[in-house]
């Protein structure tokens, strides 16, 4: 299941994000990661994925 969050956070960052801690501020964080520049974003979505295993 984490890979298919992983494939999901290189393409929608925000959505993997969501999916694996909910919305919250995590998910706001990445959001504006994302907004701001999509490598940050994606970075900060694999990240959060392997730690909230």
């Amino acid at each position: 299941m984490d890979v298919l969050r992983i494939l999901i956070a290189i393409l929608l960052p925000p959505l993997g994000v969501f999916l694996q801690v909910g919305l919250g501020l995590q998910f706001w964080l990445n959001l504006l990661l994302t907004i701001l520049g999509y490598i940050p974003g994606i970075i900060h979505a694999v990240y959060i994925i392997v730690k909230y295993k």
